[in-house]
């Protein structure tokens, strides 16, 4: 296509820098234009808050920022250019096929098909796929967008008797449907895409699973299928080490190994049961978090499992969580209805409304470690990290609007000693705005959003945090500020959120009486670091590979003797070590020393305690330190002198 540029458009730049170019300009033209090293590098850009091809002219004055594979724009790119490769693929190896959606994903694309009547698609035929993929890149055929009607759409997909993407076209406004082709093939699709399939250098397929259309169990099952692509052979490679690394971390493998939860058929589908190991760990979080909130002044607080519906009703949250909560608990009493705690806000807000408030009794912090429940679907759930039954680390900050931006920086300053404490370096934040080309679908006044906004912004600056600032993420009764996590293998996990609520307050009618004694609603910080206990403990086990600090570890000390005849003095260095509060454990099995060590280096357990004839008759024990080997001989009353010496260490940033 051909597009004759008659004047002249000005771009900005993230750098606040202006530069002409002709009327019809590409992103890809204007990278060209700047450097041609870096046009092979970008592979998407954003033009004026939207995300675009590269390809799509520019037809006005507009702001650009350029995206190379660093930027999550433009991974989302390439890899839904990627699931529009593999559909391809699925179309010539599978005629009559039926796609459904593909969309990037955090990590890669899926696409999910209905293979048809009597085919089916498994993790064998992947290859096959995959080599079909890599023939069509090889061709650097070009993703084209067109823009059609409704009606052309829905007649192109009624031809092929695609009831899926019908469904989705029926959803969808006039005036807003393009299509996007790569030579034959055709998808719709809102985009964007890669200029060619070129730019497809190195793909994997990774499994094959079921999921309801539109994730609807009432639908039918289609078929999806995981893939991941990337430029660069070598970070394909690098990938692939990494998903190795994870399966070796995975949270379900190390916490059956190390005995710390399980599940139940007959308890139910994403109740955890916490065994006596993991349940020492979990408290020793708890209790961990519960020291720093009393030295911020937090008061606990305990609130039931249930509440009536109308609670909820009140807070919004059987508005937003009703499809996705148990359904309600029916009382004898008729119209009594009841329902599983889907948040524990609605509970503290009530604790608010106990007794009238003043300014002076403001700011109010009111934690509580609350267990909820979510109805999950089956097909959803998945280890610690998603369940129906989880309990949250949850606070609610009631302060004035004058204590906003103080109290915000004070619930950053306890993420950091969480972060310190478990050895969290590379994070980043995300603070949240609300759109401010759509504000009618946020509440409260803007007074009291840009108040809020500028508090969030102002504190995560002064507290020197690395930010992120991403309009239109915001909830929609305040910003909010997310920690974005990097685990030991460079995975990323959201851990710990802070929001700013003017919503509940107002629903629940919450005041205080000011200094000029008039009443006032006051501003609520949510606030919980750890997220939930269960899907934390999951980071913490995949971070770490189970292999947890000293102070947290469920057992600090197994002492090992050589054989019998010593058992009577690794007993009482047992008693010596439990009664100086290190945590021990004794092997007393009838094998060898040797597997001893072998099966208790397994278990990740910190230190190793031998106990031989030498070790008796000096009163010493032999240390072997996880990981380390042999650290030499010392008594038992050195050994607990060092071992609390290093935890101290460790903790020794908390007041």
């Amino acid at each position: 296509m051909i597009f004759f540029r008659y004047g002249m458009i000005k771009i900005t730049f993230p750098d606040n820098s202006v530069r002409e170019f002709a009327e019809g300009i590409t992103p890809a033209e204007i990278a060209g234009s700047i450097s041609p090293a870096l046009a092979k590098e970008v592979f998407a850009a954003t033009v004026n808050g939207e995300i675009w091809d590269l390809t799509r002219p520019i037809t006005r004055d507009a702001s650009v920022k350029l995206h190379k594979w660093e930027d999550p724009e433009a991974r989302h790119a390439f890899w839904h250019s990627s699931a529009h490769l593999m559909a391809e693929a699925l179309e010539k190896l599978y005629p009559g096929i039926k796609l459904g959606i593909g969309p990037a994903i955090e990590n890669g694309f899926y696409y999910d098909v209905d293979p048809g009547e009597g085919r089916t698609i498994s993790e064998e035929d992947l290859p096959l796929i995959e080599k079909t993929m890599q023939e069509l890149a090889a061709r650097k055929v070009p993703y084209v967008r067109e823009t059609v009607t409704k009606d052309q759409a829905l007649n192109h997909y009624r031809k092929l008797g695609n009831e899926y993407k019908v469904e989705l076209i029926n959803d969808l406004e006039d005036g807003q449907i393009t299509f996007y082709h790569q030579g034959n093939f055709t998808d719709l699709c809102r985009g964007p895409h890669l200029p060619n399939t070129g730019y497809i250098k190195a793909i994997k397929l990774l499994s094959v699973a079921g999921a309801y259309w539109r994730g609807n169990e009432k639908n039918r099952q289609l078929t999806r299928i995981y893939g991941i692509s990337f430029p660069k052979q070598s970070l394909l490679d690098e990938y692939l080490v990494m998903l190795e690394q994870a399966k070796q971390r995975d949270h379900r493998k190390i916490g059956r190994e190390l005995e710390l939860f399980t599940f139940s058929p007959k308890v139910g589908q994403g109740l955890p049961l916490w065994l006596p190991r993991g349940t020492q760990l979990r408290e020793r979080l708890e209790q961990f978090l519960r020291k720093v909130q009393l030295q911020y002044g937090y008061q606990p607080v305990i609130t039931p499992h249930i509440g009536q519906k109308e609670l909820y009703v009140t807070s919004g949250h059987y508005e937003k969580y009703g499809k996705d909560s148990f359904q309600p608990i029916h009382t004898p009493e008729e119209g009594e209805e009841f329902l599983l705690k889907p948040m524990n806000c609605p509970h503290h807000c009530e604790i608010y409304k106990f007794k009238p408030r003043s300014y002076r009794d403001l700011p109010l912090r009111l934690a509580e470690f609350g267990t909820v429940y979510r109805y999950e679907m089956s097909g959803e759930l998945h280890g610690l990290t998603r369940v129906r039954g989880f309990t949250q680390d949850d606070a609610h900050i009631f302060c004035r609007p004058d204590q906003l931006k103080d109290e915000f920086k004070k619930v950053i300053d306890i993420i950091f000693i969480i972060f310190r404490a478990l050895d969290f370096q590379d994070y980043t934040a995300q603070v949240s705005l609300r759109d401010p080309d759509n504000r009618e679908k946020y509440i409260g006044s803007d007074e009291n959003w840009e108040k809020a906004e500028r508090a969030i912004i102002e504190a995560a600056e002064e507290k020197g945090l690395r930010t992120e600032v991403v309009k239109g993420e915001a909830a929609f009764y305040g910003p909010k500020l997310d920690f974005m996590v990097r685990d030991a293998i460079g995975r990323k996990w959201q851990l710990g959120t802070i929001q700013v609520d003017y919503n509940l307050p107002e629903r629940f009618e919450l005041e205080y009486i000011g200094a000029d004694d008039q009443r006032h609603r006051p501003v609520m910080i949510h606030r919980a670091p750890f997220g939930s206990m269960e899907r934390f403990v999951a980071l913490l086990i995949e971070h770490t590979a189970g292999k947890f600090p000293l102070w947290l570890a469920p057992d600090q000390a197994v002492v090992l003797p050589i054989s019998e005849k010593f058992e009577d003095y690794a007993q009482s260095v047992l008693k010596f070590l439990n009664n100086s509060d290190i945590r021990t454990l004794i092997d007393n099995r009838n094998e060898k020393i040797g597997r001893k060590i072998r099966d208790n280096e397994l278990k990740r357990i910190p230190f190793l305690l031998i106990v031989g004839e030498k070790e008796q008759s000096s009163g010493t024990i032999s240390v072997r330190r996880q990981g380390q080997g042999d650290t030499g001989s010392m008594t038992t009353e050195a050994f607990v002198a060092m071992v609390k010496d290093e935890i101290d260490r460790a903790l020794a940033f908390i007041k």
